[in-house]
């Protein structure tokens, strides 16, 4: 397998003492370079958001009554007021978390419902969904969350893959309109992962760590398709309100970004996992989200306490050239965005609110 052509197989550092030239060679790849900088910049290590913050993409098996307790010190350390826990299923798992949070921490956690995509095609499968969902959401789900297998592993009852824009899935999404809950959805994948995994690719670290993430034009269908199936959702729905997760995979490109938002509004996006790719590009990534801070939402994915910090960093702070924690995902630097407080205040919680009426205002109290 080819390394990229921009780092070393093989570093060399040549020593002169006594008059004379030493060499020492040492074999060293991709994954083991890693320097330490030299450049002594000011550093703002940011533990806690300048203001109360919603996570509105967690997720989270776990919600009894002791792990929530948990939670909780740990969101307070943070200033997080409100984790949505994307995993809340359906039927009777989700009302055993809704439960729970009742019990425990009523304001402080929510969830939103899954849909069982298993029988698309089979009689009054659209309708069943749909009822099941209503159930959900009047039991207390707040708004429903598409994880990528739709697009990319699901099948219909025919053994066919199941397209994010198939018709038999609208009342899915007009339900939700119908109710008003949003709908988080994610689809697909970065598209470096549908190029050749060579040296040009700026994921090659990634496959090469995890090559199940590795797809194909016919594995199993083109990205260009995948996310024009989702962009045809939401415009085919335009009264459902859309959180697309990651920027929808165009944090790389925003104004490409820029223009789908322009086109549908009715879609949202969530910064999720993507915190890496608005730090290198500051002073685009700060006009956008001052262009449009109506539209943003705070999330993270994955749940580690001390991952917070880089993303309070980049997003509050004007400091320079800073690591992200995960080397595969991104082996750049980043540097803070320096956003205004009214822009900061909407992407932490303002927006969140406006999507999800049922939080409590009183947390946001600054």
């Amino acid at each position: 397998m080819n390394k990229p052509f921009f780092l070393p197989t093989l570093l060399t550092v040549l020593c002169l003492t006594a008059g004379t030239t030493r060499s020492y060679a040492q074999e060293m790849g991709f994954e083991e370079y890693d320097p330490t900088p030299t450049l002594v910049v000011p550093v703002h290590e940011i533990k806690q958001a300048k203001f109360p913050f919603v996570d509105i993409h967690s997720h989270h098996r776990d919600m009894s009554e002791a792990r929530l307790r948990q939670l909780v010190g740990e969101m307070d350390a943070m200033n997080e007021a409100v984790m949505v826990n994307l995993s809340g299923g359906s039927g009777a798992a989700l009302k055993e978390k809704i439960d729970a949070i009742n019990t425990t921490y009523p304001n402080r956690f929510m969830v939103f419902a899954n849909v069982d995509f298993d029988g698309v095609g089979t009689p009054g499968w659209g309708e069943r969904a749909a009822a099941q969902l209503e159930e959900d959401i009047r039991y207390g789900a707040k708004g429903l969350k598409i994880f990528k297998s739709l697009g990319l592993r699901y099948t219909d009852a025919n053994g066919k893959r199941l397209a994010v824009d198939d018709p038999r899935l609208d009342p899915i999404w007009a339900k939700c309109g119908e109710m008003g809950v949003p709908v988080l959805i994610h689809a697909a994948d970065p598209k470096s992962f549908w190029e050749p995994m060579d040296a040009k690719n700026e994921r090659w670290l990634e496959l090469k760590t995890h090559p199940r993430r590795k797809r194909t034009d016919t594995d199993p269908a083109p990205w260009e398709q995948i996310i024009q199936e989702q962009h045809n959702v939401f415009k085919k729905h335009p009264n459902t309100l859309f959180i697309n997760a990651h920027m929808g995979w165009f944090a790389n490109d925003l104004e490409t970004l820029g223009r789908l938002l322009d086109e549908m509004p009715n879609m949202y996006v969530g910064i999720a996992a993507v915190i890496a790719e608005l730090g290198r590009q500051p002073q685009q990534a700060r006009a956008f989200f001052v262009n449009y801070q109506d539209r943003i939402l705070f999330g993270k994915d994955s749940y580690r306490p001390e991952e917070f910090p880089t993303y309070f960093r980049v997003l509050e702070s004007n400091d320079e050239y800073f690591p992200y924690y995960k080397k595969y995902h991104a082996f750049w630097a980043m540097y803070g965005l320096n956003l205004p407080d009214t822009v900061l205040q909407k992407v932490y919680h303002g927006n969140a609110q406006k999507l999800i009426p049922a939080l409590d205002n009183a947390l946001f109290v600054e």
